[in-house]
């Protein structure tokens, strides 16, 4: 946010003075909105935060502890982290930066000040990401008969038959774009690989550049002969460059890869038909401008220029790596069947209250009207609960109506087919696909187009606002009365990440609860002003303020010596205004236990700022994605969970929703997910006032919440398949 901070706030910070420990002390009433210090900002800033997160990430890949195979995975993670950063983090200071070059991040540094910090770090995890691939694991998979060759290493026999395959398979997908008078600079797609070819031309001697995109239909690594022998697709390509530049000879050739800005720019107010305007802004995205250029580290200066000049990138904007590029696309070693190098299958349990009888039936709705049911994800089955829940439902005679927000689902998938079902059985189906949703705006587009062909009821939500909550209303005749069911979820209604993503849901047939989401949808479908609630709290109307309100009970509880706490568990901290709150509840001496998974800008542990603060973070097999927010520390306290993290985004600009857990044992189980993860010593990591994050050291044995988690079996039963 802007704001009006000391003339000597402007110069440049370095990364180290960024990070310089705080030692003395922050009053709060001192400094409301201001920096402690040019160099010990009150906020830490989100994008260097975010850099942490992956760092961390990048941790678990250099982890030897980890099965070969799962590190190999999180270095694909971290890659594929990376290139959404710079699509959109990065592309959105780039594009302040033109814009408002004097707006000030919370922590007091322009836009170009920030670039400057994300380029050094980026740089360095990046060079570190690429040396730990080359000079770690490819060698460790080597010893594991998994080879990751580049053409000098394969023998005559293996580059024959590449060969063969590059000629029948390969070239004719090829085309080769010369640059001259007559051809201008191609232009280069977004996270394309691609070669830049330097040749002469015998017949005029004079030299020129040619560029050849490598397919990304094509399977990246290529199998040589033996089974567990890959070779890099490029390499295949650049060694067959002949065959596409006939009579010219090769001088030089290095593979290169363009990041694009994926952010999309539209007015919604404006748009008489929001499904087109999105479209043309997804076509308008091929064309946006570059952000980032890697290149092969062996690239002749001359050709590094020739490439940044063409796409308008600056020197800090060109990460030279060793090959090869593009390790987001490790997954196809990832799924290779080595079990040896890989974590054991994990088979989530079914809710001992949803285990089917002898018959291989279960009543739902039954179970559900007995009492609210919890369920966390990935420990309990998504498939054998919510998709359960929904596939009945969508079956069931008895029920009238389905209502059902959709950010993001599988590709194949069985909730939009039970939908399709229950929408062809006569029921009304009311479906709100969000189809901004970022990245997933095309699928999302496909999906709403299906369910409207089937005869559901599509809507996009309230103009201006994503809608990211996790709802689903059922709503059924029962003898004379009419019953609604609800589910409330932190995740999407997606099979495939409920069995990656962790994540926390209610089922409850609860009148005051189901009253609530029915009036939220007649909000998101109609033109309903229903503003208040009585068991939920909605963004963006009401979340920052209750949440504040509840921060700020807290505070006036442990002034006047009662007990009170504070246990948040959530993915992003970002919010200026919580995060006061919680500085100024910490100096009222609220134990506030923060677990963020990836943004924290608070910083912990400050004298006379945040003391009674502790921020961790677990990242794991699983990822953490649950949001549950715990005030007070006795058997009445409040416990919400929903989909909101503590970011503007989610505070201002979506619909969000956060809702009560009333009953005892459930609260009761949601305390032990916090304290599980506050007791985490093995994936854990501890944030630290100098703004470093450290892993957290075992006093005594080693604890890891998600194996503690997946080797208790709760519920009783788990899934065959």
């Amino acid at each position: 946010m802007p704001r009006d901070v000391d003339a000597s706030v402007n110069r440049p910070l370095t990364l180290s003075q960024y990070r310089r420990p705080v030692t003395d002390a922050i009053r709060l009433a001192e400094l409301p909105h201001a920096l402690a210090a040019p160099d010990r900002p009150r906020y830490l800033n989100r994008e260097l935060s975010w850099l942490d997160f992956n760092e961390r990430v990048l941790a678990l890949a250099e982890d030897a502890r980890r099965p070969l195979l799962e590190r190999v995975k999180f270095a694909a993670i971290f890659a594929s982290n990376l290139d959404e950063f710079y699509q959109v983090r990065v592309a959105t200071l780039r594009r302040q930066e033109l814009a408002a070059p004097r707006l000030r991040s919370a922590d007091g540094l322009t836009p170009g000040e920030q670039l400057d910090l994300v380029r050094e770090r980026t740089r360095e995890l990046a060079g570190r990401h690429a040396h730990l691939f080359a000079r770690s694991m490819r060698p460790r998979l080597a010893r594991s008969g998994i080879r990751v060759l580049r053409w000098r290493q394969i023998g005559a026999e293996t580059r024959v038959s590449l060969n063969r395959l590059f000629t029948e398979r390969i070239f004719p997908v090829l085309t080769p774009l010369a640059v001259d008078p007559g051809h201008p600079f191609p232009y280069i797609s977004n996270l394309s690989l691609n070669l830049a070819v330097w040749l002469s031309d015998p017949a005029d001697g004079r030299t020129r550049f040619a560029r050849v995109k490598v397919p990304p239909l094509l399977p990246r690594f290529l199998r040589a002969q033996e089974p567990t022998t890959f070779v890099p697709l490029e390499d295949a390509i650049a060694a067959n460059l002949g065959q596409l530049f006939p009579g010219m000879s090769i001088l030089e050739q290095h593979a290169f890869r363009v990041t694009r800005s994926a952010d999309i720019e539209y007015d919604d107010d404006e748009a008489e038909d929001l499904i087109r305007a999105l479209e043309e802004e997804i076509r308008k995205r091929r064309f946006s401008p570059a952000v980032r250029l890697e290149v092969d580290r062996r690239m002749p200066e001359h050709l590094v220029d020739l490439l940044a000049r063409e796409l308008q990138l600056d020197e800090p904007d060109v990460h030279q790596l060793p090959g090869p590029l593009g390790l987001a696309d490790l997954w196809a070693l990832v799924e290779l069947d080595r079990p040896d190098l890989s974590d054991p299958p994990f088979l989530p349990s079914i809710p001992a209250r949803l285990v089917p009888d002898a018959e291989g039936h279960v009543d739902l709705f039954k179970v559900i009207r007995s009492g609210d049911l919890l369920v966390h994800h990935p420990y309990d089955s998504f498939i054998g609960s919510v998709l359960a829940f929904i596939q009945q439902a969508a079956a069931d005679p008895q029920v009238l109506a389905i209502k059902l927000t959709l950010y993001r689902t599988s590709g194949e998938s069985p909730i939009v087919d039970a939908l399709v079902a229950a929408a062809e059985a006569g029921k009304q189906v009311v479906v709100l696909v969000e189809i901004k949703a970022r990245f997933d705006e095309q699928a999302n587009i496909a999906w709403a187009r299906m369910l409207e062909r089937a005869g559901c009821h599509v809507v996009y939500g309230l103009v201006g606002l994503k809608t990211h909550c996790k709802l689903c209303l059922v709503v059924r005749q029962e003898g004379a009365r009419i019953r609604r069911y609800v589910h409330v979820g932190t995740g999407n209604y997606n099979p495939t990440t409920a069995a990656l993503y962790e994540d926390v849901g209610l089922l409850t047939a609860d009148p005051a609860v189901a009253a609530d989401v029915s009036d939220l949808f007649n909000l998101l479908t109609g033109y309903s002003r229903r503003a208040e609630y009585s068991t939920l709290i909605v963004a963006p109307t009401d979340i920052r303020r209750r949440v504040i309100g509840m921060i700020d009970g807290q505070a006036e509880l442990a002034a006047v010596g009662a007990p009170a706490r504070i246990v948040m568990k959530l993915n992003s901290l970002v919010d200026e205004a919580v995060i006061d709150a919680l500085y100024a509840a910490s100096q009222a001496g609220v134990p506030i236990d923060l677990l963020v998974r990836s943004i924290c800008a608070l910083r912990p542990g400050v004298a006379g700022l945040s003391d009674t603060i502790r921020v961790r973070s677990v990242l794991g097999r699983f990822l953490e994605h649950s949001r549950i927010y715990r005030f007070g520390d006795d058997p009445d306290d409040e416990i919400w969970i929903g989909s909101a993290d503590m970011m503007h985004r989610n505070l201002d600009r979506r619909v969000e929703v956060l809702v009560r857990v009333m009953d005892p044992g459930l609260r009761g189980r949601l305390r032990d997910i916090l304290s599980f993860a506050m007791s985490d010593t093995d994936t854990s990591w501890g944030l630290q006032p100098d703004a470093t994050w450290v892993p957290v050291r075992p006093a005594g044995r080693r604890i890891s919440m998600q194996e503690t988690l997946m080797a208790n079996d709760v519920s009783g039963a788990r899934l065959d398949a």
